[in-house]
């Protein structure tokens, strides 16, 4: 059959109602997915501009709708593999309690809608504006620390060219006029998530050609970076030139905005330069396609179709609510710390450091000292079942020292590789100092070991332990985990590093065995 220009509203009058319900099945089977995202939204102002991107998106294919109107709309049978498969990771991310994967996975399943039930001609088409849904997506949270490390480094490098001496521990460093500090706030991602939306957005109507737009969407995720950086600079050194008078306070976010402004104007008026004009999508591009892109193989089973993406969207659903149903019967934990772990190493009195980890909403938690000799270990566990957006092991805001924390702050990171009797374990590593610490004349200073127990699992690896998390939970063993942190002061000749791996050689198998008895 030809679909001739005449004939094409019939034909996508039929692919458009069986293209309603599989929508409307998907947005009422993930309408949590939905909400979480729209949560992010009104709470964060990172992502207040995924309130636009979907009029934006509507309004980038209604420029296209001559040219959608006389291409025939077609089931892929290729898409709705693609569609198989995003729906496992959105439950791979519901089960790892990783909100992220499960949001991107949302957006994926709901672009790939349109290939399965419309066909790749039709989703081809309209590629950008599908692909810019993935910005309603709040993400990119992950590189804040690094984006934090980079700006301190930048600051303090720029500092010391300007003749400034800076004393720096992490991401505080104190020059002769104050001390300052590199927060979240500082890391720049507002600045680089929204000029890389909007220059996404602007390469794809200024330019044609593909090589134009990469290179433009690379400078927009490139120039805010350097952007920031130097507002960090020219915030400190404002500052500093102005005895704390100027940049300080909300001035410098101020500042911060307005300088970003200029320097985002500035890139598009460049980009502007090179601009390429648009092809007009008139009414008559009809008498422009090409006949043989008004040819199709025979109607199309609409409704066959529509029944089995349906299917095909419940399954995710129906296999969490399955998991989630047998896991929801298992009672809260209960942890009591033992007398003794290993020979030698039993609980002993004391007064503990006045730090506790940042890690919210555990099922079950306590700390707990342990002594050896003249050696004390501080041990921390939290404990982790039924895990969800609101209580996960592994989470951006899980972290050993906030960057608002009053007393403490985290001036190193690294790891340590532990050679123990059932395998080799890499542990993470941190030193923390105190200030201000009430009846302390000098700052305190801890060091930390920090990894995370996945049902019997070892691994200081976020990504490791979200895998673990999913892939137990799919094989019916639950999503029972904790993070262990055992830590000690310091001491002049590394006497803390020598005590905690002390402890970890004689304790860490004990460790997994307790875990193990309070999943039981």
């Amino acid at each position: 059959m030809t679909i001739t220009p005449s004939r094409a509203p019939s034909v996508w009058r039929q692919a458009l109602w069986a293209f309603a319900l599989p929508l409307c099945v998907f947005g009422f089977l993930y309408a949590d997915t939905a909400a979480s995202i729209v949560g992010i939204w009104v709470r964060s102002e990172t992502f207040s501009h995924g309130f636009m991107v979907l009029p934006i998106v509507l309004w980038l294919v209604w420029r296209r709708r001559h040219l959608l109107a006389v291409i025939p709309p077609q089931p892929a049978l290729w898409a709705g593999v693609l569609l198989v498969l995003a729906g496992f990771a959105w439950l791979l991310g519901e089960l790892a309690a990783v909100q992220a994967l499960s949001q991107l996975a949302f957006v994926a399943m709901l672009m790939l809608l349109v290939p399965t039930l419309l066909g790749r001609a039709v989703a081809w088409s309209i590629a950008f504006p599908l692909a810019f849904l993935f910005f309603a997506v709040p993400f990119g949270e992950f590189a804040v620390p690094q984006l934090m490390q980079w700006t301190a480094d930048f600051t303090v490098m720029a500092l010391r060219a300007s003749g400034v001496p800076v004393y720096r521990e992490g991401q505080q460093f104190i020059i002769p006029s104050g001390s300052w500090s590199v927060i979240e706030a500082c890391s720049g991602i507002r600045y680089i998530i929204a000029s890389l939306t909007a220059g996404t957005l602007y390469a794809y109507l200024s330019y044609q050609t593909t090589k134009r737009r990469a290179l433009f969407i690379l400078v927009s995720l490139l120039v805010p970076v350097l952007a920031n950086w130097l507002r960090a600079y020219m915030i400190v050194m404002l500052g500093h030139l102005s005895s704390n008078r100027l940049a300080a306070g909300v001035d410098h976010i101020i500042y911060g905005w307005v300088f970003f402004g200029l320097v985002i104007m500035l890139m598009f008026w460049i980009g502007g330069r090179w601009s390429e004009p648009e092809p007009e999508l008139a009414q008559g591009a009809a008498s422009q396609t090409p006949a043989a892109a008004l040819s199709a193989q025979g109607s199309m089973p609409w409704m066959l179709a529509s029944i089995a993406v349906v299917a095909v969207l419940a399954m995710p659903q129906a296999l969490r609510w399955e998991i989630k149903y047998a896991q929801a019967g298992a009672p809260e934990p209960q942890m009591v710390a033992p007398e003794e772990l290993s020979p030698g190493w039993a609980e002993t009195p004391g007064s503990a450091p006045q730090w506790h980890p940042a890690f919210h909403n555990p099922s079950a938690q306590l700390t707990a000292r342990y002594g050896s000799a003249n050696r004390a270990v501080n041990l921390y566990v939290g404990y982790y079942r039924k895990q969800n957006a609101d209580r996960k092991l592994v989470s951006s805001d899980n972290v050993l020292v906030t960057t608002q924390d009053p007393l403490w702050a985290q001036v190193s990171s690294g790891s340590h590789s532990l050679q123990l009797a059932n395998g080799p374990l890499t542990v993470r590593t941190g030193e923390l100092r105190g200030s201000s610490l009430p009846g302390q004349s000098s700052a305190e200073r801890l060091t930390v070991w920090q990894y995370y127990w996945v049902d019997g699992t070892l691994t200081s690896s976020d990504t490791l332990a979200k895998a673990y998390t999913a892939l137990y939970s799919l094989l019916g063993r639950g999503d029972d985990s904790a993070v262990v942190i055992v830590y000690a002061p310091k001491g002049e000749a590394g006497e803390g590093e020598q005590a905690l791996d002390s402890f970890m050689h004689a304790n860490t198998a004990a460790i997994s065995s307790w875990l193990q008895s309070i999943k039981h």
